[in-house]
């Protein structure tokens, strides 16, 4: 009993009394309609290969990723982001593997979208650093450096294949200057008003892609520092989010999510577009590992790290644990 009379009075624990309180109260819920699955297909492989990097996850085989779409649409998933791997001997300097229409992630587009039909959007990472032998997002000028201009040549090209192949959504992910309105056009010129686009608008160059390099087999040599946004700056990530919008975006993306919630909060204040922000395999692979070595609880940790992301603006996330978080939800 207190010593001081009615105090105190206004006591902010009764509102944490019971799960059900807690339920009722809350300011933010994750729902299986915000999470999108990124979803990796590698070319020429009959079973599913684990990636080591992020223990799970696969890379798939055509028929195992038509599996992971079904279940991601009976779980209430709203989107697949799509990744092709293709074989090494078909790696090259100008990423042709990327746009040619029998390209393993324009064969996948296709699957996809005969076995989920407008169930599930399906959307199609809009990039060349899977397909180049250099491992860079773009084509490399004669001194080695990424050309920017005949990169937008390239994105073009590749945002229409992708479209004629089913994709409901691309996102270019390269980081170049001028990409939304190169691809905002390239669609609309062949009558894909129709398909959107997600922009990846600020993504920093983070060391936690670690374990992405292995899921796409990259053959990356140095960094991406010339074109990937500085961890120091927040300007230049509000100021790449007004070039987009002004270009065509009809969604925007934040990527890393969880080292930039102050990023992702900026931007969500900012715009009235939908806004994404991307889980990424290195924020997926420590939770696990950490998991593994019983040092956190997995579903927890997973649960909280979410609902960070969603509380600080995120309409939208990818995650690769989109299909078990929504079952979970559901």
């Amino acid at each position: 009993m207190s010593t001081y009379g009615s105090f105190p009075g206004t006591r902010p624990r009764r509102l944490r009394t019971t799960p059900v309180m807690r339920r009722m109260v809350a300011e933010t819920r994750l729902h299986p309609a915000d999470l999108i699955l990124p979803a990796f297909v590698r070319e020429g492989v009959s079973e599913p290969v684990p990636i080591a990097a992020m223990p799970g996850v696969v890379q798939h085989t055509r028929d195992t990723l038509k599996k992971a779409a079904a279940e991601a649409v009976e779980a209430g998933v709203s989107g697949i982001m799509l990744f092709g791997v293709p074989e090494d001997e078909k790696k090259d300097a100008a990423g042709t593997a990327g746009t040619d229409p029998d390209g393993i992630l324009q064969v996948a587009l296709r699957d996809v979208r005969a076995e989920v039909g407008d169930e599930l959007l399906v959307m199609s990472d809009l990039c060349l650093d899977e397909f180049t032998d250099h491992g860079h997002c773009g084509v490399l000028d004669a001194q080695g450096r990424v050309d920017n201009d005949a990169t937008l040549e390239r994105y073009a090209e590749m945002a229409q294949v992708q479209a004629d192949a089913g994709a409901h959504v691309v996102g270019p992910s390269g980081m170049m200057d001028g990409q939304v309105g190169v691809v905002r056009d390239a669609l609309d010129q062949i009558g894909r008003e129709d398909v959107a686009i997600l922009a990846y608008t600020v993504k920093y160059a983070s060391a936690f892609y670690g374990p992405f390099r292995e899921a796409v087999g990259s053959s990356l040599k140095g960094d991406r520092k010339t074109y990937q946004q500085d961890a120091a700056n927040v300007r230049d990530a509000m100021r790449e989010l007004a070039l987009d919008l002004e270009e065509g975006a009809d969604m925007v993306m934040v990527k890393p999510a969880g080292p930039y919630l102050d990023i992702l909060a900026r931007v969500a204040e900012a715009v009235d577009v939908p806004v994404a922000a991307y889980q990424i395999s290195g924020e997926y692979s420590m939770i696990e590992a950490a998991a593994e070595k019983g040092w956190i609880d997995r579903d927890r940790a997973i649960l909280e790290a979410l609902t960070g992301v969603k509380r600080a603006g995120a309409r939208n996330i990818l995650t690769y644990w989109a299909t078990e978080v929504a079952r979970t939800l559901r």
